[in-house]
Formats: C-alpha cells, structure tokens, sequence
C-alpha cells in the first residue's frame, strides 16, 4: 500500500521544517544552545512587570490542581455579592480580580484556556502585561517560560500534566461538554477521563449539587496511589436558565444570576471541604470564561462583544 506523501506550505524566503543552510545546526534553541525567551520588550508597554503571584514550577508535581469554571458569571454580580458577604466560601480565599474574557461564548473561550491562555488582567496593554499560569512551549513564542509560569508540552494544559504524571479529570456541564453530540465530545477528549450526565445540564436546578455529589464519590473510589489530580468542573448553574434560584422569578435577570452564584458558593464549600478531607488541599483556579446580557444597550445572552460579556471574575488560591 502506498501512503500519502506529507507536503507542508512554505511562504518565499522560508525554510521548510528541517531544512539547514549548510554548516548551520538546528537545534529547535539558541545559537549558543541557550532556550530562546518570549521576546516580551517588543510588545511592551513601558508598565512595570509585576512578579508572578503563584510559582507554578513549584506547584505542579505538589498539588493537585482545581480548575473551576463558573460558565458565564458576571463580574459586577460577582463583586457585589462578594461585597455583600453573601459568597461566603469564594471570599475567604480573597477578592475577585477583574479580567478580561478570552472568548465571548464557552467554544472560543475554553480553547484559550485549555492552551493556557486563562483570563488576563483587565487593564493589560499588551501581551507582556498578562500573568501566565501555564505557558505552551510550542506556540511559537520562544520556548523559555515567563517567570512564574509553567512550560507544558502539547496542545493543551491537560497533556502537559499529564506528561507530569497528573491524572487528569473533566466534570462537564454546559452542552459543549454533552457527550451525546460530536461537538460536545470535543473537551471531554482532552482528558484521561470524563463524566457528562443530563442531571449536570443547565436546566437542572440541582446541577451543582449533582456534580459535587459526583466528584466526593469518584474521590472516595479512587485508589491511593500517590499520583495527583488536575480536576476541570464547569460548573453551569449560573447560565441560562437560573430563574428558579430566585424565589418567585418566572424568568432569567441579573437578580437570578446573582441568586445562582450564591448556590454555588455553597457547593462549592462542599467540594473544598471534601476534598481537604480525601486528598489534603489543591491549588485552585477560579474564574468565569465569559459573562452574558440581561438587555443592556439592548443586548441579550453572550456571543456578541460587551462589557458585561468580555468582562469575568478570577482568582487563584491554594485550598
């Protein structure tokens, strides 16, 4: 059987893949054999760097990693229920950080963050501005990690880990994570293991009490054997529908989103406290992938770009 020749596009004064000028050596590095850095100062701002909040190099290989998605939470709901001390478990792990959307809806957005590229500071001017948790070696960028950041191998966050020896875990929620579609087999395939059921759907009042339910018992079959757990739960309860976590509501408000967030935070007080009593803390990430319209400037739901859309709540903390 004959196979397929595999051809590639190369653009005039390029050299294929593997290609050398003679006498040059190709070491996918430096000249001098050193790891080539991001070349951050060609898209600076003149802002001061801050350093890196968390050491992720020392996080991974130590902790298991918690990566929660509260799929379309806004961040003015969030930080007036923060101020309002009706978050009770989110707020003791420190204020809400306000950042910009990766995506506008949860296809583009998780593309993004299962890459590496979480949602950055709100104020950035450019790339040198943002905080990297992970960095993915073969964007093209270099292949020296930003301070702070994780350098992972592969096309996404979950296969970097994995390489690391991390079991890694999907609790979907939303239908991009529905594993009856073709479509919603996209990001469960990402992971070692996944779980979609139709009682983690949005439409389901007990979704996140479902989901937490699941996790607590996986916890309690899952053998000790040392190996770490990065865990990724897309927590649906605050998307559309949600008018039924406001008592007497007969239809989706900023008030009902807000009432959703508030039912969360008290599962999510279940995980956490189940999980430091099965496998002794985490690191947690925390944030929103995209927020939504209840009629401002006459906008409704998400896909489109608003401020209420491209603006999301995050923060990271260890449990």
């Amino acid at each position: 059987m004959e196979m397929a020749e595999r051809t590639e596009t190369v653009l005039p004064g390029e050299k294929a893949t593997g290609e050398k000028a003679a006498g040059e050596k190709v070491t996918g590095e430096g000249a001098a054999g050193e790891k080539a850095e991001v070349p951050f100062r060609i898209f600076s701002s003149g802002r001061q760097r801050r350093k890196p909040s968390v050491d992720m190099n020392q996080v991974v290989g130590r902790d298991d990693i918690l990566f929660v998605c509260l799929d379309t939470l806004r961040y003015d709901a969030a930080v007036q229920e923060e101020a309002d001390g009706t978050t009770p478990v989110l707020n003791q792990y420190g204020p809400w950080e306000k950042r910009q959307a990766p995506g506008n809806f949860t296809w583009p957005s998780h593309h993004a963050m299962f890459s590496g590229f979480l949602p950055c500071d709100y104020d950035a001017k450019n790339l040198s501005d943002r905080e990297m948790l992970f960095f993915p070696r073969q964007i093209g960028m270099g292949n020296k990690a930003p301070e702070g950041a994780f350098p992972f191998s592969g096309a996404t966050v979950m296969e970097g880990l994995e390489k690391e020896g991390y079991d890694t875990w999907c609790v979907g929620g939303v239908s991009f994570f529905d594993k009856r579609s073709d479509l919603g087999k996209v990001f469960p395939g990402y992971f070692r293991k996944s779980w979609w059921h139709p009682s983690f759907g949005c439409g389901v009042k007990n979704s996140a009490v479902n989901q937490v339910d699941f996790i607590l018992k996986r916890l309690e079959k899952k053998e000790e054997t040392g190996q770490k757990i990065f865990l990724y739960l897309n927590i649906d309860a605050i998307h559309y529908p949600n008018y039924f976590y406001l008592e007497g509501a007969g239809q989706d408000s900023i008030l009902s989103h807000r009432a959703a967030l508030r039912h969360v935070d008290g599962e999510l007080g279940r995980l956490f406290a189940g999980w430091k009593e099965k496998r002794g803390g985490a690191f947690v990430i925390c944030c929103s992938d995209h927020g939504t319209c209840y009629g401002e400037d006459g906008c409704q739901f998400h896909g489109i770009n608003h401020p209420a859309v491209n603006t999301v709540p995050y923060k990271h903390f260890f449990l």
